[in-house]
């Protein structure tokens, strides 16, 4: 039988982001509205631990980021390669990220509301699992 995340478990949310203070600002505000989070500074380390690990349900990420790829096209492979997975995508630059976003995504400009983050994280965990998670 695969592994399914159990119904009161915290939902796992994977937080990509390359500057430091901004990854642990969004870790303890994700950890701190309950959910259990996994940090990556990169998306070749985001694809690694998704790769790894069967739990992830949430992933956070910036755009501009060094590495492979960026936000959007690690986003786009999330879609590819795990698509139940939901995707929050967020940028400081102003770009036109809304029109490339994968079927699902939600975009945060930075700085984001903490208040709209949250429960749009919520409103994720609170979807039922689909199978595979």
């Amino acid at each position: 039988m695969g592994q399914s995340r159990q119904p009161d478990s915290p939902s796992v949310v994977l937080v990509v982001e390359d500057e430091p203070l901004l990854r642990m600002m969004a870790v303890d505000l994700i950890e701190d509205a309950g959910f259990t989070v996994v940090e990556a500074s990169s998306a070749d380390e985001a694809v690694h631990l998704l790769e790894t690990r069967l739990d992830i349900r949430i992933v956070f990420t910036d755009i501009d980021m060094p590495g492979s790829m960026d936000g959007l096209k690690l986003a786009a492979a999330i879609r590819d390669r795990w698509p139940p997975i939901e995707i929050i995508i967020t940028s400081g630059a102003v770009t036109n990220a809304a029109a490339q976003l994968p079927d699902r995504a939600v975009f945060f400009p930075k700085p984001y509301d903490h208040t709209r983050l949250l429960s749009t994280l919520q409103g994720f965990a609170d979807l039922p699992s689909l199978p595979g998670l």
